[in-house]
């Protein structure tokens, strides 16, 4: 029994701290936030119990009484409870009176304290929030007093004159009469202003104004809630530190359409660059229902001139056998081993294997020509192995075949359609918020379209369809559709460098 009050952070779920991850995946309940990131969830166990308590301006999913309610009730059960607050609990999250109702409970709690957007933000948006040569001292302040306090508490006379810079959360409602309060009590004008929304995440939005024109300037670029401003000569240092909006995606929204287990680099590649990466994973991998031929391929491997692997998925789940067996990669001591592209390649490297060949061109068309080159009239008559996904194309096993040789081609996992994102996907592209849809095999394509309309791609053409290669892009083609971008190599790196490139310099929505 333990409720831990965790600082989610300010919006980027890579800013979580390794100690709130490693409690998130061992709570019994998860209750969290508005600006908690939902993405910090797949942390949680799938078994955990996850409950919404969001609360933003005038929309409360639940009363803060009924929330501090919530978590006594929860902890009292037995249960480890980790509360899960954007930003840090302390600072403007109502932590401290959650805290009390625990203590008040006799309910053991801890705090993991969060990044706070009240630094993230302005660092994110190239505002130092003090520097040696403007300011020493800054002062975090709430824009949004408690109603019932009667009054503001805030020394708008000392706040103007203490030189430091100032820092308001949950504002953006009384921008204009903070603005006025503080040039009243003194404070020059044309003092440099900014307002960052939605700070250290793609949809970061930030705006730099004089003092008396911020509200205004706000309204003009819509930066609503959630929004930090900072007001001080610290701002001025935005043209020149403003490294986060400056990288090469930044804004674009992509999605990626690989299954949830293979996503994870394509996703981490393009958010790197700056782009709100959408995740739509069209298909799931999951094992055979029976692993019977491929556990027997496994076992007797070493009889083959040749075992290739198409996948990493491939290799993976023909590990797994291998583990039934009672053997690892010695197995394949006595046969050479073929991987169709680096991925594949560096998934066999982790299991200790160095692949003999990877074709220079990552589609199963290219492990023919290789073998062909290399073995020569000889691959007549050669046994091959090909653990691969249970449905596939033939193109490789027929033209082995061609060549003479004996191919058993052996299930290894299946890929099913997945559904889970079609709705959150479907909202996006009616919202026209969607700049690339990407697609890394044959079968994307085909379970993407299985889920959404083509008419409702074929009528936004200024949606850029990126196809990992030419048998990818082909497969678009049967839909009506045009592949407006494919990499010169067929991998995820060149894939990621092909966008890059398509997109830089181009006028962002």
């Amino acid at each position: 029994m333990k409720v831990f009050l965790i600082g989610a952070g300010p919006g980027d779920p890579g800013l979580l701290t390794l100690r709130g991850r490693d409690v998130l995946s061992t709570a019994d309940v998860v209750v969290y936030d508005a600006l908690a990131n939902p993405a910090l969830l797949e942390h949680v166990r799938p078994d955990a119990e996850i409950v919404y308590v969001g609360k933003i301006a005038d929309d409360h999913a639940m009363p803060q009484e009924q929330i501090n309610a919530l978590l006594v009730r929860k902890a009292s059960e037995g249960k480890t409870v980790a509360r899960l607050k954007g930003g840090d609990p302390y600072i403007f999250g109502r932590g401290g009176e959650e805290a009390e109702a625990l203590v008040r409970a006799d309910i053991p709690f801890e705090t993991v304290p969060g990044v706070s957007s009240t630094v993230a933000a302005p660092a994110c948006a190239g505002i130092p929030v003090t520097h040696r040569d403007a300011c020493s001292s800054v002062v975090f302040v709430t824009g949004h007093e408690n109603p019932e306090k009667g009054g503001s508490v805030h020394d708008w006379d000392a706040l103007a004159r203490s030189g430091s810079t100032l820092v308001f959360v949950m504002g953006m409602r009384n921008l204009p009469s903070i603005a006025r309060n503080l040039i009243q009590a003194g404070l020059d004008p044309a003092t440099p202003a900014a307002v960052i929304h939605r700070g250290t995440t793609p949809r970061q939005r930030s705006c730099v104004a004089p003092l008396a024109d911020i509200a205004e300037e706000a309204r003009r670029t819509s930066c609503t809630n959630p929004s930090v401003v900072v007001v001080g000569k610290v701002v001025a240092l935005r043209d020149s530190l403003n490294w986060f909006e400056r990288r090469p995606l930044f804004g674009r929204s992509i999605v990626v359409t690989r299954a949830r287990e293979q996503a994870s680099g394509l996703a981490a590649d393009l958010s790197a660059l700056g782009a709100e990466v959408v995740q739509f994973p069209t298909i799931e991998i999951v094992p055979l229902d029976d692993t019977t031929e491929l556990d027997r391929a496994a076992e007797n491997c070493g009889g083959y001139a040749w075992v290739i692997f198409t996948s990493v998925n491939g290799v993976r789940h023909f590990w797994s056998s291998l583990g039934k067996a009672g053997k690892d990669g010695r197995a394949l001591a006595g046969c050479k081993v073929a991987a169709i592209g680096p991925a594949t390649a560096e998934e066999l490297a982790r299991k200790g294997i160095v692949a003999d060949l990877v074709p220079p061109a990552y589609v199963a068309e290219s492990v023919v020509e290789a073998l062909l080159a290399r073995e020569g009239s000889s691959i007549a008559g050669m046994r091959i192995l090909l653990p691969r996904a249970e449905k596939a194309r033939d193109v490789l096993p027929e033209e082995l075949e061609a060549a003479g040789a004996k191919v058993d081609v052996v299930p290894a996992y299946r890929t099913v359609p997945a559904t889970a994102r079609r709705e959150e996907f479907l909202a996006r592209l009616e919202e026209g918020a969607i700049d690339c849809v990407t697609f890394t095999s044959s079968s994307t394509v085909e379970n993407f379209f299985s889920m959404v309309e083509p008419e409702s791609i074929r009528s936004r053409p200024e949606i850029l369809l990126a196809a990992i290669g030419p048998v990818t892009a082909k497969k678009l083609g049967d839909y009506g559709l045009t592949c407006g971008l494919m990499p010169d190599k067929f991998t995820i790196p060149a894939l990621v460098e092909a966008l890059t490139g398509h997109f830089s310099g181009k006028p962002r929505r």
